[in-house]
Formats: C-alpha cells, structure tokens, sequence
C-alpha cells in the first residue's frame, strides 16, 4: 500500500510540475501579446489563477506527504517519545479535520457551481476548477489517516530520530 501511494505521490508532483510549466507559458504568452503585439488576451490572467490554485493544492498534498509543511520539530524531537507520540497524534487529529473540512465542502461547492462556466473562458466549466479542492482533501484524508496509523501501531521513535530538513528539494 506504501508503495502504491508514494507512486501516486509522484505522479501528483509531475502533474504540479505540469501545471507550473503550463502557467509560465500561459503567463509568458499573455505578456508577449501584451506588450509585443499590443492585443492583450483577455483570457489568459484567469486561467493563470485557475492553475495557480492548481498548483498550491496539488503541492500541498505532496508537501503533506512528505512532511514539509510547518511544524515544531525542534520542540517535538525534544520530547521523550511517549510525550512525542501523543503530541503527535493530536496534531495528526487537527490536521485530519481540516482535511474532513476541505473535502466535505469542496465536494458540496462542485456540485453547487459545477455547471457554472469561467468569466473569460466560457468551455471551462467551474466544477472541472473546483474539483481540485475534494481531491486534494481526499488525498490528504488518505495521508493524515496514514501518518495517524503509523503514529498509533508504530514504535515509539528514539530523540532526534528523524533528522531535519536542510532545505535542499533533493532530499
């Protein structure tokens, strides 16, 4: 199962990675015309906002995989390790309601403006915008739900064990 997931993790960085290059080009094309052409393309700053939602959502979820999101590593590690566990646990709880939360309404808020269109995109149909929101709260559902049962069924883990991030997007 651990695999299959990190598999699908990857295919979500990809697929950010795509939306990243997809809005460049769709931002760099909307200045060419702009500025080279003097016939701005009316469409091209919604779509770019569209796929720079994409973007943070999509790369929350594997920021929230991997365990780069904000946290107090340096006070947790510094707990004995029955403390850490349950500090853990509560954070994991937090974090996994607010995934309930993202999943729950945006589900609710696709069905309610699926068929609505984009302003300046008239084929883009809202719920195809939206949907990024109960996708990302299901995989992150899926992740906390995970990190929650490793917490629960795992051994503790010794001070200091996992090592700090240093920064580098190669770890």
């Amino acid at each position: 199962m651990e695999r299959f997931f990190r598999r699908l993790i990857d295919l979500v960085e990809w697929w950010a990675v795509l939306l990243l290059v997809l809005m460049v080009a769709v931002v760099s094309l909307g200045v060419f015309f702009r500025y080279a052409l003097q016939a701005a393309l009316v469409w091209y700053d919604e779509f770019a906002s569209y796929l720079l939602v994409w973007l943070t959502f999509y790369g929350a979820i594997v920021a929230s995989y991997r365990k780069r999101h904000i946290g107090f590593e340096v006070v947790v590690n510094g707990l004995p390790p029955q403390t850490r566990r349950i500090i853990d646990s509560i954070s994991e709880c937090f974090v996994l309601g607010f995934q309930v939360v993202l999943f729950w309404y945006g589900w609710l808020l696709v069905q309610k403006m699926g068929d609505e269109s984009a302003i300046s995109l008239p084929w883009v149909k809202m719920g195809w915008v939206y949907s990024v929101l109960p996708i990302a709260g299901g995989l992150m559902l899926l992740i906390s739900l995970m990190r929650l049962a490793g917490i629960a069924f795992a051994p503790g883990r010794e001070r200091g064990e996992e090592a700090a991030w240093s920064g580098s997007s190669s770890e």
